[in-house]
């Protein structure tokens, strides 16, 4: 290992319980996917790291063989194994796990890394191919089961066989998740290479951002749908405009919705095919605690009273992202000839192929396999509350995967009701600690994860305090300058507090949070990087951004004038 550059291995505040081997290894708190204390039966079925020893494996990574979780104060925390861990499996817990599999040749990291160069390429030419015509439709098909099975009509037996198959299920699709991911990514650092060979150097991660955009995705596609029905609404002249005029919460629009026929028949029209086709989300897609929009309309009608009252124009919206990307292509060949140019060429039609992957495997995996795996569990939990051995079916998600299967069956040794109480109040708990950005030992060979650039990592290690009190500081992820009102908002359930031009404060977003976009004027996360949500939505949407600065919840309150520097990455509390 290399001389550590900083080491946390915790205090009074944050205390932290190690196991053999971990404090020489860098864990970063998982802000970017899983902001919140983590559910028991999340951390045991669902982490996005459960399937990243097979993308290390099938790639051939120089530079991992897999990488892990610690729940550290309620909270993910992750960090990346040596490829040659497998040579040290007497130091460590995990280490034995390769053991099978890596060769004791300590050339093996360089040796791997030339397989990994060799097939990397072809990933990235075909995978687009791949996706559309196998592998979507072979998602689809799985989905289509989970969509289509009776729930109410199962018994518990039935139930619990399913869950497995649901496990499957997701297993198989964050394999391909992670199949997708790593061809993006070598189209993105192609595309980077041949920036920086072709512009020199300098900084040309703002440029790099806006070329990371699409018109065309399920994202899009999902907003497209939205404003449809605005523009129904705002057609109308009857009991459903007024419905959304009355309302203030899309809580009210649905009461005032159901209590007229035309209502009711909007509802089954309109909103219910929208959740059928878009409703596989929650605002928190790596976790399955929190409810989807299939199974409550409430955020739906929400995002259709925001669109109504911003006026919001879709077809504006992308013409100005096709604007955008095409000016900023212009901008990245600009002055570029000869071969650099066939180069720089060929490496911006493979990104710009490439790029609707990004929203669109949030649509099928993150967001849509999740949420079928949450939907079985709480399918199950009502089972549990109808057999009075829980209180609600929600409950589920505060017990680990085994301890549900032998709840299930009636071999349980344990009260089931006091033992989620006690995990709801540790949880409650949790959300009165604030994480460490990171924790361990970081080194300069573990800061050159790869990965760690959407986590604004290493920048989070070597940042230093800001000067003025005054000031937050993060990534300028989208330029511009905006002066507003600042809304803290930690959970959907603040969604509706959200005025026009106000400028959110938060930890983090996701593809749910999409709906806030069209009545914002800026946007301050504590997570994220240049590639991560915040920072490409708000690009999309051409608001300032800046994200990844990991206290700007702590630092910014509700009602505080601030000012948010897209460009120089700068927040100011003005007062």
């Amino acid at each position: 290992m290399t001389n550590p550059v900083a080491t946390f291995l915790g205090d009074d505040e944050f205390p932290i319980q190690w196991e053999e081997g971990q404090q020489e290894l860098l864990w970063v708190h998982d802000d970017l996917h899983i902001p919140n204390p983590i559910s028991p039966m999340y951390a045991d079925i669902g982490g996005w790291w459960l399937r990243c020893d097979y993308m290390f494996r099938r790639f051939g990574t120089p530079f991992a063989a897999d990488w892990i979780s610690k729940i550290i104060n309620g909270y993910v925390y992750t960090a990346a194994i040596p490829a040659e861990a497998g040579l040290h499996a007497e130091a460590s817990e995990y280490g034995a796990r390769y053991t099978p599999r890596t060769p004791l040749d300590e050339s093996y990291a360089e040796e791997i890394g030339g397989y990994m160069g060799w097939v990397l390429p072809t990933y990235a030419e075909n995978f687009l191919v791949w996706w559309r015509d196998r592998l979507v439709p072979e998602i689809k098909r799985n989905f289509e089961r989970f969509d289509t099975y009776d729930y109410d009509a199962a018994s518990l037996v039935e139930l619990a066989i399913l869950l497995e198959d649901a496990i499957d299920m997701h297993e198989r699709h964050w394999a391909i998740h992670w199949t997708l991911n790593f061809s993006q990514f070598s189209a993105t650092m192609n595309l980077n290479a041949a920036i920086a060979e072709a512009k020199g150097e300098g900084d040309h991660s703002a440029l790099m951002g806006r070329l990371q955009s699409s018109t065309e995705n399920r994202n899009w596609d999902s907003i497209e749908e939205l404003w449809k029905i605005k523009e129904a609404v705002k057609a109308n002249t009857g009991a459903v405009a007024a419905a959304f005029a009355a309302g203030t919460t899309g809580a009210d629009v649905l009461k005032a919705l159901q209590g007229t026929d035309e209502g009711r028949a909007f509802l089954a029209k309109e909103i219910e095919a929208y959740q059928a086709e878009y409703g596989f989300k929650s605002m928190w897609a790596h976790e399955f605690a929190f409810k989807t929009w299939r199974e409550d309309p409430t955020p739906v009608l929400e995002a259709v009273r925001g669109y109504l009252e911003a006026d919001y124009d879709y077809p504006a919206e992308i013409a100005a992202v096709a604007k955008d990307l095409a000016e900023a292509r212009a901008e990245a060949v600009e002055g570029v000839t000869g071969e650099q140019l066939t180069k720089l060429e060929a490496a911006l039609d493979l990104s710009f192929r490439m790029n609707p992957l990004t929203p669109d495997h949030h649509f099928y995996i993150d967001q849509g396999t999740n949420a079928r795996v949450r939907l079985v569990l709480v399918a199950i939990g009502k089972k549990l509350v109808e057999a009075d051995q829980l209180d609600d079916a929600n409950d589920v998600m505060f017990l680990k995967y085994n301890e549900l299967r032998t709840l299930m069956a009636g071999s349980h040794s344990f009260d089931a009701k006091e033992l989620v109480g006690d995990r709801r109040d540790a949880q409650e708990d949790a959300y009165e600690i604030r994480p460490r950005d990171w924790v361990g030992t970081a080194t300069e060979e573990n800061l050159a994860f790869p990965y760690l650039n959407l986590w604004a990592f290493p920048e989070k290690v070597y940042r230093q305090p800001p000067s003025a009190e005054n000031e937050v500081h993060g990534l300028g992820a989208s330029t511009g300058v905006i002066e507003g009102t600042a809304r803290l908002v930690l959970s959907p359930e603040q969604f509706a507090e959200v005025q026009r031009d106000e400028i959110i404060v938060c930890r983090m977003t996701s593809p749910a949070w999409v709906v806030l976009f069209t009545k914002i004027s800026g946007l301050v996360t504590d997570a994220g990087g240049m590639a991560s949500h915040p920072a490409v939505v708000s690009r999309e949407f051409g608001i300032p951004a800046v994200v990844g600065t990991s206290e700007a919840t702590r630092k910014i309150k509700t009602g505080d004038r601030i000012r948010v520097n897209g460009s120089t990455g700068v927040v100011e509390v003005l007062s």
